[in-house]
């Protein structure tokens, strides 16, 4: 008897044991907190991120009306312009580039609204950002967008995508009505723009430069300086076997295959991964998107920066820096731009800045007027060896210099730039002696 009690109370024990363990595993939650925090999962973000329309953007607009031409750079007024371009619904894409028998009437002709890109752009990527209403159509690439405002065939509004070095012409359709509220809200106040007048560099290609006296403001910024152990978090693969060392005003990060460095005397990060090196050549469209989405991924967009140029064979790709009113801004030194090379999976190689600039010293802006369009282009044909056809830019912008100073302020001072042989190049003030008429 004894020994039956003692085995119904073993039994009742296992039982449960037996309730509890079921439970606890029913019931069980890992700490998943614990695990993320020791695989490093968690996301970097070191300012924002960007929708591709906001860094594949245009930097100019010319109006060709009434035999003349009126343009902006103004990147509010772009922004306008694009926002409500975004809404219309593209139909009936074609290739037209064997029925262009005159390429600059095409996109230079009287009655045209000429949005310019800053390089080629793959439709492919850009769909995202356009309406169509056909599920496929063409690949192209194209580095302007024609809107024919006034001479619209057979009553359609007409619109062109046009890469002007490639001849690649494709047409396609609007509704009339979406053109004439352009017509109303854009094209007819042209006059009140910024006149350009036309230099014809060759036979088929016009480079549209500002008429007059240009007036730009001169600002001074204090930068804010990017946290180098974020971009430590973003770039290496595990930053938990990251050793860091300093020498000289220059941090340096490296792993077993990858090395960063951080040049605060140059404001300069550079970040290599040989393992990343490829002979593969990307297309353009995977090559632009992972770049942007490279960027995105750690909020890298600490300034206006925007989609300029592109080498699939390279496998490069380059973000140049706008100030806030749509001009470009340059640097000798790469302070201005970001750039990444890749390889088949990963990044290769990435160079940019280490500050970012946030707002002007009010006490410091000063008024300046730059020489005329005309008298720049003037000097320029009076070089040695100057070659009209190798002209392809004469722009207004930003020289962006470093204070030297303790207090290693960031100086964008106005100047004229110019694209000549696929090379950017700045008139200085030297350059044109006299012809610079000082500060106000």
């Amino acid at each position: 008897m004894r020994y039956e009690n003692s085995k119904s109370v073993i039994l009742t024990i296992l039982i449960l044991v037996s309730i509890v363990l079921t439970w606890n595993l029913w019931t069980y939650q890992p700490n998943f907190d614990m695990m993320e925090n020791g695989n490093n999962v968690a996301e970097v973000t070191l300012k924002e991120k960007r929708e591709l329309h906001e860094v594949i953007t245009p930097d100019l607009v010319v109006f060709h009306r009434n035999g003349q031409h009126y343009g902006t750079t103004n990147a509010a007024l772009l922004n306008q312009i694009m926002s409500e371009i975004r809404k219309w619904s593209f139909y009936d894409v074609k290739n037209y580039s064997e029925n262009v028998e005159d390429i600059k009437e095409l996109v230079h002709g009287n009655g045209n609204a000429e949005i310019v890109f800053p390089t080629d752009i793959p439709i492919e990527l850009y769909r995202s950002v356009l309406k169509f209403e056909e599920k496929r159509i063409p690949a192209f690439n194209f580095n302007r967008i024609i809107i024919n405002v006034e001479n619209s065939e057979k009553g359609n509004g007409t619109v062109y995508f046009v890469s002007a070095d490639y001849r690649q012409v494709y047409i396609s359709h609007i509704s009339p009505g979406l053109l004439n509220e352009f017509n109303r809200d854009f094209y007819k106040n042209a006059e009140q723009y910024q006149r350009y007048f036309a230099y014809e560099a060759t036979e088929e290609r016009t480079v549209f430069i500002p008429d007059g006296n240009v007036e730009m403001m001169e600002y001074t910024y204090l930068p804010v300086v990017l946290n180098s152990e974020a971009f430590k978090e973003a770039l290496f693969s595990d930053p938990r076997f990251v050793q860091r060392g300093t020498v000289s005003g220059v941090e340096e990060f490296s792993d077993a295959s990858s090395k960063m460095t951080v040049n605060q005397n140059t404001n300069m990060l550079l970040y290599v991964n040989p393992n990343g090196e490829s002979d593969y050549v990307d297309n353009a469209y995977d090559l632009l998107m992972r770049s942007i989405d490279f960027i995105n991924g750690h909020g890298g967009w600490t300034d206006p920066y925007r989609y300029v140029a592109r080498d699939v064979k390279r496998k490069s790709v380059t973000f140049r820096l706008y100030n806030n009113d749509g001009f470009p801004v340059f640097n000798e030194s790469g302070m201005s731009e970001i750039q990444e090379v890749w390889g088949r999976n990963e990044i290769s190689k990435y160079v940019r800045p280490n500050i970012a600039l946030e707002l002007p010293l009010t006490t410091e802006m000063v008024k300046v007027t730059l020489p005329t369009g005309s008298e720049v282009l003037g000097y320029l044909e009076s070089k040695k060896n100057f070659k009209p056809e190798l002209l392809e830019q004469l722009v207004l912008g930003y020289r962006m210099t470093r204070d030297n100073g303790e207090n290693k302020l960031i100086l964008l001072e106005p100047a004229w730039f110019y694209r000549y042989n696929q090379t950017w190049g700045q008139i200085k003030k030297d350059d044109l002696g006299g012809l610079l008429h000082g500060l106000e």
